[in-house]
């Protein structure tokens, strides 16, 4: 399908379910929370999806706050939801929760057992 077809409200919630689950459709809009463990990380989510975003040329709407950032997709010219948004939703969700700690190489990941460095909420 070309990035300009619109999905109807059952494709999209057909979709989020198969490969964005944590993703939810609301008002027109699919929706994410990532819940972090402080403004420093919030910090970072929010740079991090605005880069993605830049580099995708294609930008969400955020609601951030001290604890968590909201992550809001739609296409505006299509009036609705289209492949851009489940690409850079994607993205999001693929860099946001990544966790090195679960690939079994070098890298250790952030050590969220310990307040001091505790980063990301992960949701698995």
């Amino acid at each position: 399908m070309s990035s300009n077809h619109t999905y109807t409200d059952q494709e999209v919630e057909e979709k989020l379910k198969a490969e964005l689950p944590h993703w939810v459709l609301e008002n027109g809009w699919i929706r994410r929370k990532y819940k972090t463990s402080g403004w420093k990380a919030t910090l970072m989510v929010v740079n991090t999806v605005g880069h993605l975003a830049e580099a995708a040329w294609h930008h969400p709407d955020l609601a951030v706050s001290y604890a968590f950032v909201i992550v809001k997709l739609c296409t505006h010219d299509a009036k609705g939801i289209t492949d851009k948004d489940f690409e850079l939703a994607a993205k999001i969700e693929a860099v946001i929760g990544w966790q090195p700690a679960k690939e079994g190489g070098a890298l250790t990941g952030t050590p969220n057992d310990d307040a001091r460095f505790k980063y990301i909420k992960y949701d698995a």
